[in-house]
């Protein structure tokens, strides 16, 4: 039986990603505690990097927001496995932080970073309401326009 947050994501019309594996050695989340760290996500789809580029030069906003949109359901895809594949674990999402690849004029980082909070109130509710930061980075890895990386609070 799927659960409430499985039904939710179906009912917006979103499918989960497989959850990446890492290319480095780091692992792609930490449990602590009731606390999940994600490891920062790029935007992958079907394990190709789906947006390349650099924001505003390369890449628009609005590809720039769908990115980042992608990158929080990959996040999704790594609680679901730290959660033994049950989203409804998620008490809250407490924290994302958002790198964005732009040059030293673009001022638009937390717009771009507003694709995964939004997905995040979204798909969890007020339990998705979170701190957050949107900071910028004259490149990433990948050559990717957008990372997220997030802390959850899970039961």
């Amino acid at each position: 039986m799927a659960g409430k947050i499985e039904a939710r994501l179906k009912q917006l019309g979103l499918t989960l990603p497989a959850a990446a594996l890492p290319v480095a050695n780091y692992v792609p989340f930490v449990k602590s505690g009731n606390l999940v760290f994600v490891a920062g996500q790029i935007p992958l789809l079907n394990g190709a990097v789906h947006y390349a580029g650099v924001v505003g030069l390369d890449v628009t906003v609005e590809e720039a927001v769908n990115a980042a949109r992608l990158c929080a359901l990959n996040i999704l895809a790594q609680v679901k496995t730290a959660c033994d594949g049950d989203l409804d674990r998620v008490v809250r999402v407490v924290k994302l932080t958002g790198f964005v690849a732009a040059n030293a004029h673009f001022t638009e980082h937390p717009k771009v970073i507003n694709g995964a909070s939004d997905l995040m109130v979204e798909v969890f509710g007020d339990a998705g309401r979170h701190a957050r930061a949107a900071v910028g980075a004259p490149s990433l890895p990948r050559g990717v326009p957008v990372e997220v990386d997030a802390i959850f609070e899970v039961a």
